[in-house]
């Protein structure tokens, strides 16, 4: 067996290890988060003490806690983490650029102003839709909003058939800005109780977790990761050029189409549950591709399972460093993202200049 083969197969085992490793540690993590809170849990006097006859019905104010809030939260908190997680992965992969975030495309901007709008209009403007979808209006308003940007950035940097990714990331920043003045004048608009609806979505919560929301969050990203295995060696195919990747048979033009869309689809169905939650695009990727290198066979699912530790983490920090309130997810990952973007921003300084 050839050297390269050799430190190739070693290089995976390690990955799969950490895998393995990850796979324990959201485990401990997940054990952890259910029990704790403003109302302490002991998970196994639950289990216990639960009607295995007729394991639908609660007998005790834990049962209702666990299964009915913390449990759905556990889940929405997962499913975020690692499409934030994976999504980041994506895009440093496909800008080779490991400053990439979701945020970088628009998305983010674009499911704010959806959520924004129905906030504010969901009142008046927009009452019919919120009486026909209900609970479901400002997690489809705000998705929609993300799609649409998505399609503005891909009609404005598409030409001929071929994607710029300069133009793409020029149009994200204008049209960002953009996303951003209309939903400060929505917020100009807003009333008192609206202000604080929108201070706290902006800052990223999965407080108002359901099992609804699980599921049809869940079945859009799991739609997105099937996509995963093929995109991952396509990517792995991009890190070394276009031209590269062409002459190794890639179709460079769908890969980046299916990049984008799927980065688009899962980003806009997270943020859409949770409001803006930053830095886990950017971290999580970065500090594994330090630890695996930049497979994106085993970066991609150990991104996943990264951010989803990360997040369901500082979830429960955020709900107990303050108990019996609750602090947005969005500043815990801020106080820590901010300080690593600003370290890896001084590392790649030379990069940026060339």
């Amino acid at each position: 067996m050839p050297l390269r083969s050799i430190k190739a197969h070693e290089k995976g085992g390690f990955s799969r290890l950490v895998i393995f490793l990850l796979i324990g540690f959201y485990i401990v993590a997940a054990a952890i988060t259910l029990g704790v809170g403003a109302a302490d849990i002991s998970i196994a006097n639950v289990v216990s003490t639960w009607n295995w006859q007729t394991p639908m019905t609660f007998n005790t104010r834990d049962e209702i806690i666990l299964f009915n809030l913390r449990m759905p939260r556990l889940i929405l908190g997962t499913i975020v983490g690692a499409a934030l997680s994976v999504c980041g992965a994506v895009l440093q992969s496909l800008f080779r650029n490991p400053l990439a975030d979701p945020g970088i495309i628009g998305v983010t901007a674009g499911a704010s102003l959806g959520a924004v709008s129905m906030i504010v209009l969901g009142g008046s403007v927009l009452s019919i839709v919120v009486q026909y979808l209900g609970v479901f209006a400002l997690p489809l308003s705000a998705f929609l909003g993300a799609l649409l940007i998505t399609w503005f950035i891909q009609k404005i940097a598409t030409s001929n058939g071929k994607t710029s990714i300069i133009t793409m990331l020029l149009a994200g920043i204008a049209l960002q800005a953009f996303a951003m003045a209309l939903t400060g004048i929505l917020i100009f608009l807003a009333d008192d109780q609206q202000l604080r609806d929108l201070t706290f979505w902006g800052l990223g919560s999965v407080a108002g977790a359901t099992w609804m929301k699980c599921f049809i969050t869940g079945a859009i990203v799991l739609l997105v990761y099937c996509f995963l295995p093929k995109l991952a060696d396509a990517l792995n195919a991009l890190s070394l050029g276009e031209a590269n990747a062409f002459h190794m048979g890639i179709n460079v033009q769908r890969a980046k189409n299916i990049a984008i869309v799927c980065t688009a689809a899962a980003t806009g169905a997270a943020v859409s549950v949770s409001g803006g939650i930053g830095f886990i695009g950017i971290i999580v990727p970065h500090l594994l591709r330090l630890i695996i290198g930049p497979d994106n066979r085993y970066l991609l699912p150990a991104s996943a399972l990264l951010g989803a530790i990360v997040l369901i983490t500082a979830d429960a920090v955020a709900r107990t460093i303050v108990a019996p309130a609750e602090l947005p997810i969005g500043i815990i990952t801020a106080l820590i993202g901010a300080p690593f973007f600003l370290w890896l921003l001084l590392q790649k300084r030379g990069l940026l200049l060339e």
